[in-house]
């Protein structure tokens, strides 16, 4: 292929999370041990959202295995936002809960943005509330989203210093490609945040060192994108139909073609197995950290940007 040779080495992303798990139950064991500390974690699901009840039923199963409390509150789909408000009102008030998830999606007449507002920032454990977001901006102790807290952390373990390296984050979201270029500038990077509008935008992602794809396309970016050596972290989760596999089946895929862009870039996360399980570990690990600061302890190292 064009005379490439490398084969990217393979991040993976679940025996890092897996590891991280641990390092996580340790510093519960001593929360508890130490101060009579149990961190908690409350998670919120609207409706019957299929993929929604696998995650929470994951989320919670995770929390209780590295010793948090776990309170899932379900609610039905036609439920008020008034009724909704006052759910996240009272796990605001309450001293036992450290971390807050409203699982999204939700139904249509909530909307998400209102839904983030309510919750208090300091149990903000999907860093999503605009005062998050501002201590990002500004190097302050925000709560940082999850999933480009995990990108960050593969990228740290990959590369070490990540300081004077070219990065691209292909997409602009509030989740995701915001906070990714955020949290790279912080570490010294030169970000460039590609989108939809982006001119020449397979230019540009050669000249990366590192290239981060969250914009929800199956297979977008190509080898044809990646500068040799790159390091490759692919956020997209796309589920695809696989005809080769029976009728009616699918695949999941990222937003990296990955069977040519493993054969150019240096590393590479694969889908699934890459970003996917970082989330939740990172997702348990704000929630230790929110709970040492609320209770004034010193968050501990390794879980944080």
């Amino acid at each position: 292929m064009k005379g490439w040779a490398m084969a990217a080495d393979i991040i993976d992303g679940k025996a890092f999370a897996a590891e991280m798990r641990g390092r996580i139950a340790e510093h519960v064991s001593r929360l508890k041990a130490d101060h009579g500390i149990v961190p908690g974690l409350a998670v919120v699901l609207v409706g019957e959202d299929p993929a929604s009840e696998v995650y929470v039923r994951s989320k919670g199963r995770q929390t209780v295995e590295v010793g948090m409390n776990s309170f899932e509150h379900k609610l039905p789909a036609d439920v008020p936002e008034a009724e909704l408000f006052q759910l996240v009102d009272r796990l605001n008030d309450d001293p036992e809960v450290h971390g807050i998830l409203v699982q999204f999606p939700v139904p249509g007449h909530l909307r998400e943005d209102t839904i983030v507002a309510r919750i208090s920032p300091a149990k903000d454990v999907d860093g999503l509330h605009v005062v998050n977001a501002g201590l990002l901006a500004t190097g302050g102790d925000a709560m940082v989203s999850c999933t480009p807290l995990g990108c960050l952390m593969l990228l740290r373990d990959r590369l070490g210093s990540l300081s004077g390296m070219n990065a691209v984050v292909v997409g602009r979201s509030n989740l995701v490609g915001k906070p990714m270029a955020q949290l790279l500038l912080r570490d010294s990077c030169t970000v460039t945040i590609a989108h939809s509008r982006t001119r020449e935008i397979e230019a540009l992602c050669r000249q990366a060192d590192i290239v981060v794809a969250a914009v929800g396309r199956p297979e977008m970016v190509t080898a044809e994108w990646i500068k040799p050596g790159a390091t490759v972290i692919d956020v997209g989760i796309n589920r695809i139909d696989a005809p080769e596999r029976g009728a009616g089946k699918v695949r999941l895929v990222g937003d990296v073609d990955f069977a040519s862009a493993s054969e150019k870039a240096g590393a590479i996360t694969p889908v699934p197995g890459g970003v996917g399980p970082m989330t939740i570990a990172c997702l348990l690990a704000n929630t230790v950290t929110a709970c040492c600061r609320q209770n004034g302890l010193e968050a501990p190292e390794g879980l944080t940007a």
